[in-house]
């Protein structure tokens, strides 16, 4: 999914579907052509309407950005900031009404499309904010574009797995669904002292009836490419195996690569490469979303100077310590498999 924005260049960046990261991408896009292979449909989004936004998120906190959203000087809704999160990581912005209609616009408008069964696969580059919560803003994500995506296309299809690769535990999606037996959130990240969000314990599992329908796969530091593809390949067979979804949602976060100053992991582009690609074999209506990085090792043309130090696309492994044992990886995939002999 494409999407236009009013005014890319801001100068901070956000971890999740930045405006200036959005500018970047965009670019990389362009200069690898990828849109024009005859395959590849590029299809205008819509914004989100103010009902499509309140069916996640509550209407106190939606109707606070429109209120707001022409608005330049805060200073008179502090109290209203702390409530809904909008400080630190989240900062207040003018225009935020316009910013997470424009946002959630872009996956709800792909999530139609694969719900109308007009394409197979769909992907919205800027998506992937999946720190942010019902009623306030988290972790750089100002609205929670894959509910809302995941939402939509329950619509048409009756179980749809969520997959997180992003480094960081998907919280604000489990949180959403963690009631649910239809949607299963399957979440690959790290979990260590101090990490953001401090979430996603593998005995995170759900809540009620959705009890074992949140997998949460935790990684210790320095998780490498063959660590995590081990991890992989094992919970998501079994999940697919245990679950049978109609439909999939894959935030493709990669603040999980080697050079990633936040994620400080060790994976590579094939890592999540092969993951996307075992993901697409299942060849079930899929919406891929982007996701956090900060990585600065990608080389584009109108934008090149802000890809240093190695103005490369390529990423290799480097010399951290993975702490992730074959002893660990199996007794994490063995407590996962019991879970799972519950999924009906």
């Amino acid at each position: 999914m494409r999407q236009q924005f009013g005014n890319p260049e801001v100068t901070r960046v956000r971890k999740c579907g930045s405006l200036r990261n959005a500018t970047l991408v965009q670019d990389l896009i362009n200069s690898y052509g990828l849109l024009l292979n005859e395959k590849i449909h590029v299809v205008e989004s819509l914004d989100a309407t103010e009902e499509e936004l309140k069916t996640f998120h509550s209407s106190s906190y939606i109707d606070f950005f429109k209120r707001v959203n022409d608005i330049d000087d805060f200073d008179q809704f502090t109290e209203e900031q702390l409530e809904f999160g909008l400080a630190y990581d989240c900062p207040i912005l003018s225009k935020s009404f316009d910013l997470v209609k424009t946002l959630a616009g872009g996956s709800i408008s792909a999530a139609k499309i694969l719900a109308a069964k007009k394409c197979k696969t769909a992907i919205n580059w800027f998506g992937g904010w999946h720190h942010a919560q019902r009623d306030a803003a988290e972790g750089f994500c100002y609205v929670n574009d894959a509910v809302l995506a995941i939402q939509t296309l329950t619509r048409t299809f009756n179980k749809v797995l969520y997959i997180d690769l992003d480094i960081h535990h998907g919280n604000g999606v489990q949180n959403a669904f963690e009631y649910s037996d239809k949607i299963l959130t399957l979440s690959f990240h790290k979990k260590s002292p101090g990490f953001y969000p401090g979430t996603g314990d593998v005995d995170d599992n759900g809540m009620a009836k959705g009890k074992y329908y949140s997998i949460n796969v935790p990684f210790l530091e320095g998780v490498s490419h063959n660590s995590y593809l081990n991890f992989f390949s094992k919970v998501f067979d079994s999940v697919i195996s245990a679950f049978i979804p109609n439909s999939i949602v894959v935030q493709c976060g990669a603040d999980g690569l080697n050079g990633d100053p936040i994620g400080e992991s060790n994976l590579t582009l094939k890592t999540i490469g092969e993951c996307v690609e075992r993901i697409m074999k299942c060849d079930l209506p899929t919406l891929y979303l982007g996701g956090g990085n900060w990585a600065t090792t990608i080389t584009t043309y109108k934008h090149f100077l802000e890809y240093g130090p190695t103005y490369e696309l390529h990423i290799d492994q480097s010399l951290q310590r993975d702490l992730n044992t074959n002893d660990y990886i199996n007794k994490i995939i063995s407590q996962i498999d019991s879970y799972l002999e519950f999924i009906v």
